[in-house]
């Protein structure tokens, strides 16, 4: 063999949980086997793990690359690496009906990758990979070419703005910090990724950890910090353990600790684990954390650049906004300023789901339409049904309907329509979604993250959540959207922080462009999408039933009845409308209406 042949294996949390690492010990065995070693070839074989590949649906994902060429393989299992072995990396005859096809590379193509570039190519465990990829050039560049000044203005002029939610301009926000006097100042990587279906920042530690460290060295000697923390949810335990590798690889290098790159800047970063609270997302609440304290906002200002961390000046960016900063460094202010809108520059990290067929984790530009993430990237909405909205921005974000599909995905352009870019989680809704369902759905995740500290978000969620519940369950009431609003609008308004304040973009966003869903529960007492049971009839077709019995077997409250092998019947008086045996029903026997 006279080509380097290198195996690549997605070892994400996705990948983990579709069974990679035994994928990658079945590669190791067969190699073994097959006789393909470093003993007989030299360093030009090797398996390789990676990072999140992004197309998270089809793991576990292998690369098999011969040279300069590549093949991709999708839903890879152990037993299936073995002929893998024998008639790929052996034979050199790659196994076609295995292959990714032509949405694998329309997911990708479509993407403009400036964070997720070396992920699901180089090992996250090893510093030397991302050095051999130009690691760390930017950290040399800042410390020893530039001063801090010169740092903070080629943020800037980048237009880089905070990806954890606010889009405040990162450049701005470092200035302030470095312009308070002060014998000590932190910088702080929040990593408390918390939204339901939001995993951008967790992929980024695991499948790049020393961009982030990167990004917080040079973040710190901008504003002349000389202490660092990466504050992170223990509920990420690969994230973490590849994060803690990263430092150790990063001090033994010189990278962190005295005199850095030769020059007197020293710097160091710890880890501190979060228990996994929503609100310590929100900066003041995670300093909160640090110090020991319980995790509560508090009121701003003085704000944390001013006044942080113990008391002294304090930087919070986001994973993805640290990662971006080596980027800038090296390729320049203009080139990332080239990227995105007119307001909204660079590229996005997205966690796409929902009821679409590519879920993952994307990278667009910023002002992409929200049509070409769907219907491009995302290859369309699950088994051809029609689209009915996105819900943007984590469970504070807001619904946007059908009749905005053409909107630019940038800041400016999802406040307009009542949502928020948020940290960046997208999920896809279709015909079958239940608008004020989702709307409860959100409630309850923002009422029960609620520190509790202030009135309108403790109170006023726990309200808007029991509205919304009454009219899931058939109870609405005559005024009940009106009271909805004004409630909702009064939570936004005096909310202490961004929790609160963000918290009934749900319901503001559904009554807005949804409001017949609405009516159409509390005066018709129907549920349109027919997922609300307390709204439904359950009733079975005797010429689909065959008798199996399961769906009285599901039901609680001995409501079904029937022979064996003969149609089964449903007393609508003791049905408890659970749903059991709607999703007990393996022949489509039973119905709801």
């Amino acid at each position: 063999m006279n080509s380097e042949i290198t195996v690549n294996v997605c070892l994400g949390t996705g990948g983990i949980a579709a069974g990679s690492e035994m994928v990658m010990e079945e590669f190791r065995k067969e190699f073994e086997t097959a006789g393909v070693k470093n003993a007989k070839f030299g360093d030009r074989c090797k398996i390789h793990k990676v990072g999140c590949r992004g197309f998270c649906a089809r793991d576990v994902l292998v690369d098999v690359s011969v040279g300069d060429k590549t093949w991709t393989y999708q839903y890879i299992q152990p037993e299936m690496v073995k002929r893998i072995v024998k008639d790929h990396v052996l034979g050199r005859q790659p196994i076609t009906e295995w292959l990714v096809g032509d949405d694998y590379h329309t997911f990708h193509d479509n993407q403009k990758k400036v964070i997720l570039g070396d992920l699901g190519k180089i090992d996250p465990e090893s510093i030397e990979e991302y050095v051999a990829v130009a690691g760390y050039t930017a950290a040399r560049k800042a410390l020893t070419q530039m001063t801090p000044a010169e740092i903070i203005e080629t943020m800037k002029k980048s237009g880089l703005r905070g990806r954890g939610g606010a889009g405040f301009p990162t450049g701005l926000k470092w200035s302030f910090c470095a312009a308070n006097e002060s014998d000590d100042r932190y910088i702080i990587c929040n990593a408390d990724e918390g939204d339901p279906g939001a995993f951008m920042d967790r992929s980024v530690v695991e499948g790049n950890p020393h961009a982030v460290l990167e990004g917080m060295i040079i973040g710190a000697y901008a504003i002349g910090a000389t202490h660092g923390y990466v504050y992170i949810r223990a509920e990420y335990p690969l994230a973490v353990n590849r994060l803690n590798m990263a430092l150790e690889q990063a001090k033994e290098k010189g990278f962190l600790g005295k005199k850095l790159f030769g020059t007197s800047f020293d710097f160091d970063i710890k880890v501190k684990l979060g228990a996994g609270a929503f609100v310590c997302g929100e900066e003041t609440a995670l300093i909160a954390s640090i110090e020991g304290e319980r995790g509560m906002p508090r009121a701003k200002p003085p704000f944390p650049a001013n006044k942080g961390l113990w008391g002294k000046p304090t930087i919070i960016n986001n994973v993805e906004t640290l990662a971006n900063i080596p980027a800038i460094i090296n390729r320049g202010a203009e080139w990332f300023a080239s990227i995105g809108s007119e307001k909204s520059k660079g590229t996005k990290v997205i966690a796409l789901t929902g009821k679409i067929r590519n879920t993952g984790l994307i990278e667009i530009p910023m002002g992409t339409p929200l049509k070409d993430i769907i219907f491009n990237i995302g290859g369309g909405i699950e088994g051809d049904k029609l689209f009915k909205a996105v819900q943007t921005g984590g469970p504070s974000g807001g619904c946007i309907p059908q009749q905005h599909i053409d909107l630019p995905v940038d800041y400016e352009g999802l406040k307009s329509v009542g949502s928020m870019m948020g940290s960046g989680g997208m999920v896809v809704l279709d015909e079958t979604d239940c608008m004020v369902n989702i709307s409860k759905f959100f409630l309850e995740f923002t009422q029960a993250e609620s520190c509790g500290k202030c009135v309108p978000c403790r109170i006023g969620t726990k309200r808007l959540l029991e509205i919304l519940t009454r009219i899931t369950e058939g109870n609405g009431r005559k005024g009940d959207i009106e009271l909805l609003q004004e409630l909702a609008e009064d939570v936004r308004d005096s909310s202490l922080c961004g929790l609160g304040m963000s918290a009934p973009n749900p319901v503001l966003s559904t009554l807005k462009y949804f409001r017949h869903e609405y009516e159409a529960h509390i005066n018709q007492k129907k549920c349109p999408a027919k997922v609300c049971n307390k709204l439904l009839t359950f009733f079975i077709r005797e010429d689909m039933c065959v008798g199996c019995g399961m769906c009285a077997k599901a039901c609680s409250v001995a409501a079904i009845t029937g022979e064996k092998k003969k149609p089964h019947h449903i007393d609508s008086s003791l049905c408890i409308k659970c749903g059991s045996c709607f999703d007990a029903c393996k022949f489509s026997a039973v119905l709801k209406e």
